[in-house]
């Protein structure tokens, strides 16, 4: 994306300028739908627990921030980004990357709003427990200060920046006719970049050999991918990719699918699949057997439609799980704030169109006040609920195309997403489990359209469910099984590099509940950890407690969903107003970041309240 308050539309993948997206808002506006009373439909799903689709990557959960948003670190934001589950917070705004002078803090030719510094953001990032993924410099920058950054980063700072993209969109520098990436470069060829990028690479790795670093590749059937430019012998993937092998960590495209209509905009997931193979038989063929080795990042998603509606909310959902299920290290939504250039319409779902990429409201004319979530936050939010990085992605399948179905193994039992796509029905789902039974109630975390929260209940079963039309449901069932899940011969493992060290666990009984401690994310000095709590009785609970003791001097720096003491190396964490009561079988998490090595402690105890 480029970077003014005015985002630039896209069809497809085509550049629109500015002046063209007021004009391009006409051709997306719609009616209201006036749904008629909800029938309720039905559908079947089963979770097959025994067959693997890879774990929710570490920082997978991801949204684009940028320079020139003045609400970017303002005081609600960490809690709003903690409250989503997002994992990654990428900066500092799409093509302003390659504009951007982060020893300054300045731009050429664009705008920088006060308190938007890269110490700032790192500070918003690590008070809501996300890993920074930073854009170096290419257009207007070097090696050389790609490389001082990452030594203030991680050497002067030990913020423990560890993904790293080298430029944005640098296909957009005109090479190909279109341009709207800044490139001062003299030769903008695809091979130009690729042999850039291989000084870059061993610039900022001779600071930090533990960075991983990205290559930005063309989107398969997106512009300009296939188009071979004068001069070249081989379009941008082949051509980079050729000179690059293996020396990247990662690649890196953006998807803006767009459509012609909502239900269009739904069936969009679709093209993640064959679009993950054709960026993996790319890697195959020239990185060789290193090609396992390199991930895959999608920093920035957005369908391109409609922007603020429901039907963008539950599409949001949908394809970052699918994402996930297909092996992509990191899906980075555009974006935080935006703004808008036009006056608020309606959506084909009945929802207002304020035109506003932002998933937050940039209190623009005609907007909500600043900060108030928009549909799709609380649809990427539901992203946040369906599990924790380092779960258990598992196969799922459904009998009804307007109802996608996905489901996340956890320590305390499966987590099923169900996103109803019928807009104006309600449908009643049976769901069947292999490898896994479910045991008593479950728990219910759903957001509709209209819903200006995320709701929390309790369901007597885990086999049945009815959902609202258009809705986000996550039903958490706890039980036991047999079965561990193998490797879908058909999923694409995730290949991202996990933190150091890896998610680990450590389940803790105790008194009417237990309590699983997992090491989630960590950087030099700190890390991150979730706890579990699951209500081991078969009668509900109104409150617990849970309790540790450190074993290497670590100290709790900010905590969520707990109230959480410490005394010496004594830990205590209990129940806050709105999660102390569960079901029987039912889990609460709570969170928190403390300096120190993040090993896990033995035993985590748990007492019922």
């Amino acid at each position: 994306m480029h970077g003014s308050l005015t985002r630039r539309r896209r069809a497809g993948l085509a550049l629109l300028t500015s002046a063209a997206l007021a004009a391009a808002s006409a051709l997306v506006a719609a009616t209201a739908v006036t749904a008629p009373a909800s029938a309720a439909t039905s559908a079947t799903v089963s979770v097959n627990t025994g067959t693997s689709l890879g774990t929710i990557p570490a920082a997978g959960h991801g949204v684009n921030v940028a320079v020139y948003d003045g609400n970017m670190n303002s005081s609600p934001i960490s809690g709003l980004l903690r409250d989503a589950g997002f994992t990654a917070v990428r900066y500092p705004g799409g093509s302003y990357g390659d504009i951007y002078h982060w020893k300054t803090h300045t731009t050429e030719g664009g705008y920088v709003a006060p308190g938007t510094d890269f110490d700032t953001y790192v500070s918003t990032v690590r008070s809501a427990g996300a890993q920074p993924v930073v854009i170096a410099n290419y257009g207007t920058g070097t090696a050389q200060e790609a490389a001082d950054w990452v030594r203030y980063a991680n050497v002067t700072k030990g913020y423990g920046v560890k993904y790293w993209e080298i430029g944005n969109e640098v296909y957009g520098n005109g090479h190909y006719g279109s341009g709207w990436e800044q490139d001062n470069h003299s030769d903008k060829s695809p091979k130009a970049y690729a042999n850039n990028v291989l000084q870059y690479i061993s610039a900022m790795k001779a600071v930090d050999s533990s960075i991983k670093v990205g290559v930005v590749l063309t989107t398969p059937g997106g512009w300009p991918d296939g188009v071979v430019g004068s001069g070249d012998t081989a379009d941008w993937n082949n051509t980079v990719m050729s000179i690059v092998k293996d020396k990247a960590d990662f690649v890196i495209v953006h998807w803006y699918p767009g459509a012609t209509s909502a239900a269009d905009s739904l069936t969009k997931v679709s093209q993640i699949a064959p679009m993950v193979s054709t960026i993996r038989s790319l890697l195959t063929k020239y990185a060789g057997s290193g090609a396992s080795g390199i991930g895959i990042a999608v920093t920035e998603a957005n369908l391109n439609y409609q922007l603020n509606s429901a039907t963008t909310a539950l599409g949001a959902a949908d394809s970052y799980l699918t994402w996930f299920e297909n092996g992509v290290m990191n899906v980075d939504w555009w974006s935080l704030h935006n703004g808008t250039s036009s006056s608020p319409k309606t959506n084909d779902d009945g929802t207002a169109d304020y035109n506003d990429f932002g998933i937050l409201s940039s209190g623009s004319s005609g907007e909500p006040p600043v900060n108030t979530p928009l549909p799709p936050y609380y649809g990427l939010a539901m992203v946040g609920r369906a599990g924790s990085p380092g779960d258990t992605l598992v196969k799922t399948s459904s009998s009804s195309s307007l109802l996608a179905a996905h489901a996340v193994r956890t320590s305390g039992g499966v987590n099923v997403v169900l996103i109803n796509k019928d807009l104006n029905n309600s449908t009643t789902v049976s769901l069947s489990y292999s490898g896994f039974s479910p045991g008593g109630a479950a728990t219910v975390v759903q957001w509709r359209k209209g819903a200006t929260s995320i709701s929390t209940s309790s369901a007597s079963s885990a086999t049945s469910i009815t959902l609202p039309p258009y809705s986000v449901t996550v039903l958490k069932a706890a039980g036991g099984g047999t079965q561990s899940p193998s490797p879908s011969p058909s999923a694409s493992p995730s290949r991202t590099p996990s933190p150091s060290p890896s998610p680990s666990l450590s389940p803790g009984a105790g008194q009417g509940c237990s309590a699983a401690y997992k090491v989630v994310n960590s950087w030099p000095g700190g890390f991150q950890a979730e706890v579990t709590v699951t209500n081991t009785r078969t009668t509900a609970i109104s409150g617990w407690t849970v309790g540790w003791s450190f074993r290497n001097g670590q100290t709790i720096g900010s905590s969520w969903n707990a109230s959480v003491s410490q005394s010496g190396a004594a830990v205590t964490a209990k129940n806050v107003s709105y999660n102390g009561a569960l079901a029987a079988g039912a889990s609460a998490s709570f969170g928190f970041t403390a300096d120190g090595a993040g090993d896990v402690p033995s035993p985590v105890a748990c007492t019922a309240g």
